[in-house]
């Protein structure tokens, strides 16, 4: 069974960081591209970033520069390290991958991220 299990959210002041982890069972990170998205009460989901089976790594253009998504094929886990967190980021955050096909199609459950100013 695969299962993705996001953790790390939290409540943090604008200006602050936190890490969040999504940790893997079911498949190996390495082999998939793996996404972060994130919905905020009352909008749609939304893309925050994803890495390839390469490395290579992809931003939307409003967390370039402040968050960065890597992967610890060790510990099967993928990471959203998110710096100078504004209260626009606030919101529920998904870790995701296209497992089945060529859409985002397995999704954890989310962590919450609460930034206050």
């Amino acid at each position: 069974q695969v299962r993705l299990v996001e953790s790390g959210g939290g409540l943090v002041q604008a200006g602050g960081s936190l890490r969040l982890s999504c940790a893997a069972s079911g498949l190996t990170v390495s082999r998939y591209k793996m996404g972060w998205f994130r919905q905020a009460p009352g909008k749609e989901r939304q893309f925050v970033a994803q890495i390839s089976r390469s490395e290579n790594t992809y931003y939307d253009d409003f967390v370039k520069g402040r968050f960065t998504i890597s992967r610890d094929n060790a510990k099967n886990t993928v990471y959203l390290q998110m710096n100078s967190l504004k209260p626009e980021d606030t919101a529920l955050y998904y870790c995701a991958t296209k497992l089945y096909s060529s859409t985002w199609d397995t999704w954890g459950q989310g962590t919450q991220v609460t930034v206050s100013s």
